[in-house]
């Protein structure tokens, strides 16, 4: 094996491709990954429905759909927004881990929440909560008060996007 074909077989592994399928050489000898959009959907988790729960696009861009507090059957354990922003935060880091990357490659998270007053009213918990699951990392964050989501009983919603380092 040469240098080139050795670094393509552990590039491979580490990132669970197909062997050769999803690359290309070029004449300056370096490999380029060639990957238009990989969907990572959680080892035990039931399908997304008419949604993608995560996208790996090319530069290894993890754009993930906006998680609810539901757990991996999409069931919802907890009916408070404490709980279920706990829940969604846990689905958004599993999502991560999935794709091979870790909290910190987190670069965006915009949340949707239903309940302005109760967000505001819970602010010291929601920090513990929060630090909890993802630590003291805080990438850009976008907070929305909407009237309502598509699942009745939701009660917050984020979406995220990751950088994950190859």
């Amino acid at each position: 094996s040469t240098p080139d074909q050795l670094f393509l077989r552990i590039h491979c592994q580490k990132h669970k491709l197909e062997k050769y399928k999803d690359f290309y050489y070029e004449t300056n000898k370096i490999w380029k990954y060639k990957m238009s959009h990989k969907k990572i959907n959680p080892k035990g988790w039931k399908p997304a429905r008419g949604y993608a729960n995560a996208i790996l696009s090319e530069g290894l861009t993890l754009n993930i759909a906006g998680q609810i507090g539901w757990n991996e059957n999409q069931e919802f354990i907890s009916k408070d927004f404490l709980g279920q922003m706990e829940q969604t935060l846990k689905n958004i880091s599993v999502i991560v881990n999935e794709a091979g990357g870790k909290i910190t490659d987190l670069t965006r998270l915009t949340w949707y929440v239903t309940d302005k007053a109760e967000y505001v009213s819970n602010q010291k918990k929601v920090g513990e909560v929060y630090r909890k699951i993802l630590g003291n990392h805080f990438p850009a964050m976008t907070m929305v008060v909407v009237s309502a989501l598509v699942e009745d009983e939701a009660l917050i919603e984020i979406e995220a996007t990751a950088i994950i380092a190859n």
